[in-house]
């Protein structure tokens, strides 16, 4: 699975929802999601080239004032990013490494079809 991820010789701290994660530095925000959760992020419906919007969140950069919307496919992740919002093809994803507290009031297409 190495062959995925750009060359990097660190690990950053990144916070998803109020949890701290470990994610490998130079590559995009969705890589570092694929580092965290590889047995489900290269299942989801991502296009990871910007057509689809599935991988949207809503991120504060260390020496932002306040978060923004961007598309992890295209952000490169950064030591101290704050992400306080995702797109709801990722909360799915994420669900299990984020826990009930993390994803608590998200919603996803999912939950109405009982899964």
């Amino acid at each position: 699975m190495s062959d995925v991820f750009r060359p990097y010789e660190r690990l950053v701290e990144i916070t998803i929802l109020g949890r701290t994660f470990l994610v490998p530095e130079r590559n995009s925000l969705l890589r570092a999601f694929q580092f965290i959760s590889p047995e489900t992020i290269p299942y989801g419906r991502f296009c990871w080239n910007q057509e689809c919007q599935y991988c949207r969140v809503n991120c504060q950069l260390s020496d932002d004032d306040q978060s923004r919307p961007i598309l992890s496919c295209k952000f490169i992740v950064s030591e101290g990013m704050n992400i306080s919002d995702l797109a709801p093809e990722l909360v799915g994803c994420l669900r299990t490494k984020l826990g009930q507290s993390g994803i608590a009031g998200s919603e996803t297409p999912d939950d109405h079809n009982g899964r």
